[in-house]
């Protein structure tokens, strides 16, 4: 296993414990707590999600300031965006952008108080995230995709978006 400090303080960047391919396939062993603990991440995860999504669905970017997200993509690929949202940091506003897939099963640890978004890149991918909290939609906020105050750089400039992500209410 293989953790990196990304930009972003807090955000870790981890080539999963094992990956092995041969003539069968290929066997990914995408989380185990004590390989994660004794690399240092000792976060308690309490749930596990997914979304499909299709080519040039952007979903997000969402956050709280209290959930741990392990982020991967068990098919496809997608650009996935982190941005800081602790308002306490000099990072404050900042974002970093990953591009994660089936192929190279790159991880992204995204810590409380930052928000994350992703937009598919293939003809469908699934989005794959462990968290340490209950989802909790009250307490999660919203920071639109397209603020020019952000400054967020997407690969698409008409993505396909939900009525809350494109500003309005909804899911």
């Amino acid at each position: 296993m293989e953790v990196s400090n990304s930009k972003l303080d807090g955000v870790l960047l981890i080539t999963p414990p094992t990956i092995f391919e041969d003539f069968r396939g290929t066997y990914v062993e995408t989380y185990n707590e004590q390989i994660y603990v004794d690399a240092g991440i000792t976060v308690k995860f309490v749930q596990d999600d997914i979304s499909v999504s299709s080519r040039h669905v952007l979903r997000g970017v969402h956050g709280d300031s209290e959930t741990w997200k392990l982020i991967s993509c068990l098919y496809g690929r997608f650009y996935l965006v982190v941005l800081n949202q602790d308002r306490a940091s000099s990072q404050f506003g900042q974002w970093e952008a990953f591009v994660l897939s089936d192929q190279n099963r790159l991880q992204v640890l995204v810590p409380p108080k930052f928000g994350n978004g992703h937009l598919v890149l293939s003809d469908q991918a699934i989005f794959h995230y462990k968290q340490s909290t209950d989802y909790n939609r009250a307490a999660q906020f919203t920071c639109l995709w397209n603020d020019p105050a952000l400054n967020i750089w997407w690969p698409v400039k008409h993505p396909i978006v939900s009525r809350r992500d494109e500003g309005g209410s909804g899911a």
